[in-house]
């Protein structure tokens, strides 16, 4: 059992040192008010996480990618928060624009994924 917890957590650390560094690189390749970083984690994301349930993983590969890689890498939370900040903003264009493509993409992607693994 504490092998799980191990497996999961050390996936998490990486899924996270990834995110981070992603948006470090984002963040300063283009100055916008469009969360590109958050966008571009979760889309690929939601494609990665597709593809991995639709593998043959293991249980333990399955914790460590799936359950705490991906929990590590994509962020849910980040998503709101950048939206309720466009929101206070009053910047409803972009607020729009990234909620409706974050959700539709990443429905999309998630299906991409799962196709790829079958």
């Amino acid at each position: 059992m504490l092998i799980n917890f191990l497996l999961v957590g050390f996936g998490a650390s990486l899924g996270a040192m990834l995110r981070y560094g992603i948006s470090i690189f984002v963040k300063s390749k283009w100055k916008t008010d469009f969360p590109y970083a958050t966008f571009f984690i979760n889309i690929t994301g939601s494609f990665l996480l597709g593809f991995l349930v639709s593998t043959a993983l293991g249980p333990m590969w399955q914790l460590f990618l799936g359950t705490g890689f991906m929990g590590g890498y994509t962020t849910f939370s980040t998503f709101k928060v950048e939206s309720m900040e466009l929101k206070w903003k009053a910047n409803f264009q972009v607020l729009f624009s990234y909620v409706g493509l974050t959700y539709l993409c990443g429905l999309i992607a998630a299906f991409i994924g799962i196709m790829l693994g079958v």
